[in-house]
């Protein structure tokens, strides 16, 4: 399998989101009577997009808004919430930085060293607000926060990495035993990420509740320019949703599968569905909101890292509300806003009647989807010109 990129050496093809296209059905449904839910270790979620474990998209306010709306947003444990008593002030000063500063600052402000109480703070706070209370944290992180994070009162804990395999050697810090951790935690266990059929099929035999898919794709990311790793999301989609599968049919057990990165329009997220995911997690889109904390700006969790950033902050705006976002009306013509309408508008064209049955509609390679018949659009910067 796979095409020779020189001599004696081959490459396999894989394809991002702008090279595929969702062909309509052959019967069609009421958008406003599709099943939108996924589940993840017994919770329910009307909205199967996950907001990202980010600083500028999630603080407290955020996460209980987001719950209110039937989704779920992660909160990151090593971000400015639990390094700062106040972190609405260095959220500002991040956002008023310059261009040129703006790397210096971030590794600067998140030098700050973590407080544990205030784990315990933000968790009971999102509680106290009647949100959904979940957080990330890195695996040489995982057990001391997982623990305490369970005390507060979490409902969900991630465990998130630019790369996460089973199998980790290193003799400078001690290794996550994954399957241990799972089965010790009390609440469900997303861990993330990953990209590969094997690496997927590893971390689903862990006893993880969700596993998160993708790296490098997101919006403020730079692993692909600094690492040159990465593997295009319609193909790590499909790939883990295949392992996932299998590992079903052998297990009788059924692991979700999060798309994670590369989605900031409706169309987007309704090829990631396609492609498999039982959920989506996007930074970008949410950053826009005038609830997000990041006052339209927006970055990755590997941006502080104080010799090897694997991020950057970018300007995203502030283009509407959360709600219109999440549901609208949509006030711009790119599709990134009413992602909900989007998602259930493509089920009812497809003739799915929920996210399984929107899993296994016919896709098509489709390299001109995004620029056939659209000069205009492009030629004026509207619509699918931006």
């Amino acid at each position: 399998m796979g095409e020779f990129i020189g001599k004696g050496r081959k490459a396999r093809r894989c394809y991002g989101f702008d090279e595929i296209s969702i062909v309509p059905g052959n019967v069609t449904i009421n958008p406003n009577e599709v099943d939108t839910t996924w589940q993840v270790g017994g919770l329910k979620f009307r909205v199967p997009i996950v907001a990202a474990a980010m600083d500028g998209v999630v603080d407290v306010p955020f996460a209980i808004k987001m719950s209110q709306g039937g989704g779920l947003a992660v909160l990151n444990l090593e971000g400015v919430q639990t390094r700062y008593e106040n972190p609405k002030e260095v959220l500002e000063r991040i956002a008023k930085a310059s261009a040129e500063e703006a790397t210096e600052l971030v590794q600067d402000v998140y030098l700050e060293p973590i407080k544990e109480k205030l784990i315990s703070q933000r968790i009971e706070e999102i509680k106290k607000g009647k949100g959904m209370a979940a957080v990330s944290a890195i695996p040489q992180k995982a057990e001391r926060y997982g623990k305490i994070a369970q005390e507060a009162g979490c409902d969900l804990f991630v465990v998130q990495a630019t790369v996460t395999t089973v199998k980790h050697l290193s003799k400078e810090y001690k290794v996550l035993d994954f399957h241990k951790f799972c089965k010790e935690m009390k609440i469900p266990v997303i861990i993330g990420n990953s990209v590969t059929y094997q690496a997927t099929l590893d971390l689903l035999d862990t006893g993880a509740s969700a596993l998160l898919v993708g790296i490098g794709p997101g919006a403020a990311c730079t692993t692909r320019g600094v690492l040159g790793l990465g593997v295009p999301q319609v193909t790590a989609t499909c790939d883990a949703a295949a392992a996932r599968d299998f590992y079903h049919r052998k297990s009788g057990r059924y692991v979700p599968i999060i798309t994670d990165g590369g989605m900031t329009r409706g169309g987007e997220l309704c090829k990631a569905f396609a492609c498999g995911a039982d959920a989506v997690m996007i930074g970008s889109a949410f950053a826009r909101a005038k609830e997000a904390p990041g006052h339209g700006y927006h970055w990755g969790m590997a941006t502080p890292h104080a010799n090897l950033p694997r991020g950057t902050r970018i300007h995203v705006g502030v283009t509407g509300t959360l709600e219109e976002i999440l549901f609208g009306p949509a006030r711009l013509d790119d599709g990134s806003q009413n992602l909900m309408g989007a998602l259930q508008t493509c089920m009812g064209n497809v003739g799915a009647r929920n996210i399984k049955e929107l899993q296994l509609t016919e896709l098509i390679i489709a390299p001109s989807i995004q620029t056939e018949g659209k000069i205009f659009q492009k030629a004026q910067r509207v619509g699918m010109g931006k």
